[in-house]
């Protein structure tokens, strides 16, 4: 219930008032602390007391994104809907300019462009300096006149999404707000003025006609005072273009970070793929080289196998010819054992002498029947 709209609220913009805050922060709001122990039960009357407590402005800060005291009760007048009067009473306070920052961003947020423009335009003559919560929980100084700018010429504001407003050229054309007059025009009157009495004048009746003529509101005079004012005029309307080009400008930035970002989505990608395509053709290597290894292991394996099975064939063949050179030695007949003893009495001759005289003699010896010699 502490979280509900009030019943008798109206919707703004189409939509519940609290919507107009994203729904994470307003999720960070009902879990703070000072939304449930100062912001619970608070009305119109009793919202002013707690505004005069503020110190500083901002929206969310630190690691966990905590909201400040001036958001919560930007929130709660979300909540609660006050009455018109009652905001823009907290608009022209003069006294706590954190009331007057308050009751401006709410009306920046509910209020309609013509009010928008013409109870926060006035605040650019507040210079009143502001204290301001950064996200990382420092603060800064800024001003009431730039919080204003802000409200009126951007696109976010304390970390909240601000409503769209038409341009205020476009609602001068209409005929809804009339031309925005500058605080300092009177001021460049009054200095005209003062230079045109200290102009050194004659004493003679043309002179006197030319210093009347000049004091008046001559056709010149009044062209180029009209032609100062359109210029005035033309600076706010710049202005505005300004703001609409830094806007602009703003989103080219996001399309473009955008556009990095998908860029190098594509990137990581493309590593991934060129990684997971690697990684493949490693494997087939790994595979190849291990089917290669395999095969050499049993070319090798067989290479030795055959080699064995021919030195074991050889060995088989080497012992198979020493036993037949055994059994044939050992199976040689009586008469053939014979042979080699005649061959011993040939030799037994002296024919074989290596004395070729004692061979010759023997030879002649044998011949004849003797003996050989014995030399």
């Amino acid at each position: 219930m502490a979280n509900r709209t009030d019943p008798a609220a109206k919707s703004i913009r189409g939509t519940n008032p609290q919507n107009l805050v994203e729904k994470i922060l307003r999720s960070k709001i009902y879990q703070n602390t000072y939304w449930k122990e100062q912001c619970f039960g608070l009305t119109a009357e009793t919202l002013v007391d707690k505004a005069m407590e503020l110190e500083y402005i901002g929206g969310t800060y630190g690691g966990n994104r905590k909201p400040t005291p001036f958001m919560c009760l930007v929130m709660k007048m979300l909540q609660i809907q006050p009455e018109k009067e009652i905001v823009i009473e907290f608009i022209k306070n003069e006294d706590y300019k954190y009331v007057r920052i308050l009751g401006a961003f709410y009306l920046r947020l509910t209020g309609s462009d013509i009010d928008v423009y013409r109870y926060l335009e006035p605040l650019y003559n507040d210079y009143r300096k502001l204290r301001r919560k950064l996200a990382d929980g420092q603060f800064s100084l800024t001003h009431v006149d730039e919080v204003i700018d802000e409200l009126l010429t951007k696109d976010y504001s304390c970390d909240i999404a601000l409503p769209r407003i038409k341009k205020r050229w476009t609602l001068e054309s209409i005929g809804s707000l009339e031309p925005r007059r500058s605080a300092l025009e009177e001021d460049f009157e009054e200095e005209e003025e003062k230079e045109e009495n200290d102009q050194p004048v004659d004493g003679i009746e043309d002179g006197a006609y030319e210093k009347d003529y000049y004091r008046g509101r001559s056709p010149i005079r009044e062209r180029d005072r009209d032609r100062r004012r359109d210029s005035h005029r033309h600076r706010d309307r710049d202005y505005d273009r300004d703001g609409d080009y830094d806007r602009e400008r703003g989103r080219g930035r996001d399309r473009d970070r955008d556009r990095d970002r998908e860029r190098e989505r594509e990137r990581e990608r493309d590593r991934d793929r060129y990684r997971l395509r690697e990684e493949k053709e490693y494997g087939r290597e790994r595979e190849g080289r291990e089917r290669e290894r395999r095969d050499r292991e049993r070319d090798r394996g067989r290479r030795r196998s055959h080699s064995r099975s021919r030195s074991r064939s050889r060995d088989r063949k080497e012992r198979g010819g020493d036993y037949r050179k055994r059994h044939a030695r050992s199976s040689v007949s009586p008469g053939n054992r014979e042979e080699p003893k005649k061959k011993k009495e040939k030799k037994e001759d002296g024919t074989d002498h290596p004395d070729p005289e004692i061979a010759e003699a023997n030879k002649l010896r044998a011949a004849l029947g003797l003996k050989p010699l014995r030399v």
